[in-house]
């Protein structure tokens, strides 16, 4: 265990010396001029607060660690891997949503954020808590480069087009919110006929982006979603374990997303898709906490940590703790801020070097 947790540590530090050289070398060299971010809450920095729906976190105590302290819609308690990602390129320190009124094309030109929580790639997952589906954030981003087009001119913002770095991470809402939650998915698939129906639409998605200039992009697939705390707090028979069905469903899916990104790289033209797959570190941050500096993996911090996301996340809580960095969760779903910058750091260290 001794070895372990030194080499573990060891890793750490290689993360985080490398995160500060790749900072400094971005801010002068910029080779990825703009951030553009397509998914879940798992990257959603505030699209859902001007929506109607219940998929919100704009409320304390979301936002606590964040700039100025306040919530922005994110579904944390400071930021998310878009944000450290955009600040370890050299650009701003956090990427702004496209629908917060409060930004405007030139804030959106250096990085912009279209994703939605609550949605994925089947359109019905989408429709669970009326939040925005994979299509229409696809809508906006087509009426973001008409923005974008009109302010720097076509040349320009064609480059910006070609060279953004483009962030896609969704998956998990279809298969807990949707698949095992609702009937109508489960008696159309199975399981691995589920996946594959996944699989096709993330094709044809990918296929889109390239269609319309992506040509940098980070795939990211599924976390061990059967250790959210939220699925091991009603995993009473195993004694609040992690859900291993859960988790075996997010390794095969995550091994066909890593066969479609084979695939698209080998059909199309001039793609960089990259298979940004961080399964295996964050679980193990979860089974190891204590060497990465937490001392909690099994419930996250706001309220009792077991159920709680959302609205259930309620600013009065007794029960919130003080200190989110000694969690690996900050709710029942979702990672803490420094969860998320341990994860940032690992996939630009070992996935997204090639694009700095």
């Amino acid at each position: 265990m001794g070895k372990f947790h030194t080499s573990t540590i060891l890793f750490v530090c290689l993360i985080q010396v490398s995160f500060f050289f790749i900072s400094a070398r971005s801010s002068s060299g910029k080779k990825v001029p703009a951030i553009i971010v397509f998914g879940d809450s798992s990257v959603d920095s505030g699209n859902n607060n001007f929506i109607p729906t219940i998929a919100r976190s704009n409320f304390e105590p979301y936002g606590r660690d964040f700039f100025g302290g306040f919530p922005t819609g994110r579904f944390s308690n400071g930021r998310i891997p878009p944000d450290f990602i955009s600040e370890a390129l050299g650009l701003k320190p956090f990427v702004p949503a496209y629908l917060d009124p409060s930004y405007n094309i030139s804030d959106f030109a250096v990085g912009v954020c279209f994703a939605s929580a609550g949605t994925g790639y089947d359109n019905a997952t989408s429709n669970v808590a009326d939040v925005i589906p994979l299509w229409k954030e696809v809508e906006y981003y087509k009426e973001y480069q008409k923005k974008l087009r009109s302010h720097l001119g076509t040349d320009k913002a064609n480059e910006i087009i070609r060279e953004a770095l483009y962030l896609v991470s969704a998956g998990t809402n279809d298969f807990l919110e949707n698949y095992y939650t609702l009937p109508e998915r489960q008696l159309e698939f199975t399981i691995e006929e589920y996946e594959d129906f996944i699989i096709g639409l993330a094709d044809k998605f990918l296929r889109g982006l390239y269609d319309l200039g992506a040509r940098k992009v980070s795939l990211t697939g599924v976390p061990p979603m059967g250790c959210l705390p939220l699925e091991r707090s009603i995993n009473i028979l195993d004694y609040h374990g992690c859900v291993e069905e859960y988790n075996n469903v997010a390794l095969e899916f995550n091994g066909k997303l890593g066969q479609l990104v084979k695939k698209l790289n080998k059909e199309l033209l001039g793609f960089q898709l990259v298979d940004a797959n961080a399964y295996d570190f964050i679980l193990q941050i979860i089974t190891q906490p204590s060497h990465f500096g937490f001392e909690d993996a099994r419930v996250g911090c706001c309220g009792t940590g077991r159920f709680e996301m959302g609205f259930l996340c309620d600013p009065n809580s007794p029960f919130t703790c003080p200190d989110a960095n000694k969690y690996v969760f900050w709710d029942a779903f979702h990672p803490s801020a420094k969860t998320s910058q341990l994860v940032s750091n690992y996939l630009i260290h070992t996935h997204l070097s090639k694009f700095l």
